[in-house]
């Protein structure tokens, strides 16, 4: 049998059932610890998360650093903001991973797949061909190709040269 490593997933498994309290994308942003919090880049009204429990790999989050639920409450500049930045995430997953899609989505209530309900947040997941194999579907496991902190360097790393 083979063993496939993706320590970090521990993290999610323990805390499964625990709820940190408050917002976790507030609580993060007001730290100012970027590394340590996956946070790739901020402007002045939003910031760029890679995702701690990813769906694929290079799996980033565009949101607001107003802690909003509703899309009818963003401001103008927010709104310019997150389009922006969703398409400077893009340029830069294309640069550094090279993948042939995306998915971009937003999930507005529970129902709608949304585990972080009171701080809307844009999901932007690459795509390759091929990324959907055996290992999802028969063994429920999703392969992690690249560690988080290195992805994470890799990723920052070219929001740095797209700013310069």
């Amino acid at each position: 049998m083979e063993a496939l490593w993706a320590p970090w997933r521990m993290e999610y498994i323990l805390a499964a059932g625990k709820k940190e309290k408050g917002c976790i994308f507030c609580s993060r942003l007001k730290q100012n610890q970027d590394r340590k919090n996956l946070i790739l880049w901020r402007s002045e009204t939003v910031a760029v998360f890679l995702n701690r429990f990813p769906y694929n790999n290079g799996h980033l989050m565009v949101l607001p650093r107003r802690h909003l639920a509703e899309i009818k409450d963003l401001n103008q500049k927010e709104v310019k903001e997150i389009h922006q930045l969703t398409a400077l995430s893009l340029k830069v997953l294309k640069r550094a991973l090279n993948p042939d899609g995306f998915n971009l989505g937003l999930n507005l209530g529970r129902v709608a797949g949304a585990g972080i309900l009171d701080h809307l947040h844009w999901h932007i997941v690459p795509r390759w061909n091929g990324d959907t194999n055996f290992m999802p579907v028969i063994a429920d496991t999703k392969v992690m190709p690249e560690h988080l902190q290195t992805l994470f360097l890799r990723l920052r790393k070219e929001f740095v040269k797209e700013s310069e």
